[in-house]
């Protein structure tokens, strides 16, 4: 009996052993707004680490970033690794105590991987809050048929040639619109207008003191008159991005051209469906450079495994990882490393007429500056947005909407 009791006791202590080593898996929940190509490289991720699982949480943009405002501010209810648009990282700065300095981690030895004006939109005085993932360096898609139509080159290097600058842009407008008059010659004013502040250092905001310069910058008040002028001449579609009627623009060739960075490329085939197949092309953008967006992974403070979330987000952003991503799903890699790898050069798309978009957007992204974003950049820039909006619409002119977004603006920032 004594050796029978003995072996239960050696089997509880066994049994015990595993229920804790099953308890010992540490789970990080990595959440995205939208589709980051992700879940495939959770299932290496964990592979390669046996200990960890990798959980994907996706939700739509805006619900993402105010869902993670609002838990930083509760103390609880953030994933372990959140992914954060650069145009919300700036808002974080003041939340900064709620995220890890991932230099804790060792996170500045990975300063080389990046562009500096991606690694340093991540960093906040000598806190390393965020860590890159893709970005959006500008090109310009354009529907060849409606080119066509126009009497304009169809080729993309002599299409290109045609708009070196934004003016030259606005001057092809006037062509293209005189001889095509059911269709118009980009999606909106707003988009031309942001990708012209782009590739401006300074927009809102200057770079030294954060200090509000919108009303007095000529690079954003150029930027408004010239998509304004565009907009008042219906020379746009007049249609909000993102939204069904700017997907059904798409695929019914309401417009010519629009600005686009590399992760767009995904959403226009899925507007334009296969019909849009070899239709639409890509080239180079004017100013031949620019950024649209791009991401960055945040370590909540909250989280209960911080290290280990931190150890996900940098393989999750490393240079294997980025290169795969642009393979499969065209997320440009913002590591000078990975975008010049003659692989990513070479690669171009089926969809587009077999378009060098490798070469296109690695040139681009080769070229961008800095382009600061101040702190309250959320709360002024859709003032300017909608202003725009009311030069399509026709009920102001250029000059009453700038007015008044520059007054509303100071508004907002009382």
């Amino acid at each position: 009996m004594r050796r029978v009791w003995a072996l239960v006791a050696v089997l509880v202590v066994l049994v015990g052993g595993c229920s804790a080593n099953a308890d010992q898996r540490v789970r990080i929940t990595v959440a995205t707004f939208g589709e980051f190509g992700y879940e495939p490289l959770f299932a290496e991720y964990e592979r390669l680490n046996p200990g960890v699982d990798l959980v994907g949480r996706v939700t739509d943009f805006d619900s993402h970033h105010k869902g993670l405002i609002t838990a930083l501010a509760a103390g609880r209810g953030a994933a372990d690794v959140v992914a954060v648009e650069e145009q919300y990282l700036p808002a974080l700065r003041r939340s900064r105590d709620k995220l890890v300095d991932l230099s804790r981690f060792g996170a500045r030895d990975l300063r080389g991987r990046w562009s500096a004006w991606k690694w340093e939109q991540g960093v906040v005085g000598d806190a390393v809050l965020g860590l890159g993932t893709d970005m959006g360096g500008l090109a310009m898609c354009y529907r060849r048929d409606l080119i066509e139509r126009a009497g304009l080159p169809t080729d993309r290097d002599a299409l290109a040639a045609l708009w070196p600058t934004w003016q030259a842009y606005a001057e092809v407008a006037d062509r293209f619109s005189a001889r095509v008059p059911d269709a118009r010659f980009t999606d909106s004013a707003g988009t031309v207008y942001t990708a012209m502040l782009n590739q401006a250092e300074e927009n809102y905001f200057r770079t030294a003191d954060d200090a509000f310069i919108g009303d007095t910058n000529p690079a954003v008040a150029r930027a408004f008159e010239l998509a304004g002028a565009i907009g008042a001449r219906h020379q746009t579609a007049a249609l909000t991005t993102f939204t069904q009627p700017w997907n059904v623009g798409i695929n019914q060739g309401a417009f010519a051209t629009m600005t686009c960075p590399a992760w767009m490329l995904a959403q226009i085939k899925q507007a334009g469906g296969p019909g849009g197949a070899g239709v639409w092309d890509v080239t180079t953008v004017p100013g031949r450079a620019g950024n649209w967006g791009g991401s960055y992974l945040v370590v909540p403070a909250q989280g209960a495994h911080t290290e280990a979330a931190y150890a996900a987000a940098k393989w999750l952003t490393a240079p294997a990882q980025q290169k795969r991503l642009f393979e499969s799903d065209n997320i440009l890699p913002s590591q000078p490393e990975v975008y010049r790898d003659p692989a990513v050069l070479a690669h171009t798309d089926p969809y587009f007429r077999d378009a060098p978009i490798g070469r296109i957007f690695a040139a681009s992204s080769d070229a961008v500056r800095p382009n600061h974003r101040g702190v309250r950049d959320a709360d002024v820039r859709p003032v300017f947005g909608r202003a725009l909006g009311r030069v399509e619409d026709g009920k102001q002119t250029v000059d009453q909407a700038w007015r008044q977004a520059v007054d509303e603006a100071r508004t907002v920032l009382r």
